[in-house]
């Protein structure tokens, strides 16, 4: 049996994003704190989305972390529009199966 991994919600990414920038409302900490919250965000990113898409999402997300000035840059909300709303990775429409 094949089982289809579902991607992680909205609100789930929308979250992700305003920790990743949390670590700014404290001046003179936010570029240090992204020092470890680049790789912890990264293996969410990639464990959250999977595959391809979830490695491609987490090293994007942990050089986009760790340079300066970029925080702002909503990774897992984009991420998330990638997977669900594009076709940019090739999303296959599920067909229903009626099971007994």
């Amino acid at each position: 049996m094949t089982t289809i991994k579902k991607s992680p919600s909205l609100l789930f990414c929308i979250l992700m994003d305003i920790i990743g920038c949390l670590s700014f409302t404290i001046p003179g900490v936010g570029e240090f704190a992204d020092v470890i919250w680049a790789p912890v965000s990264a293996i969410i990113l990639a464990r959250a989305f999977g595959g391809t898409r979830g490695m491609f999402g987490g090293v994007f997300n942990f050089i986009e972390e760790l340079l300066p000035g970029t925080d702002i840059i909503p990774t897992f909300t984009i991420m998330w529009l990638l997977t669900n709303k594009a076709p940019f990775f090739g999303k296959k429409p599920v067909i229903p199966v009626k099971t007994r």
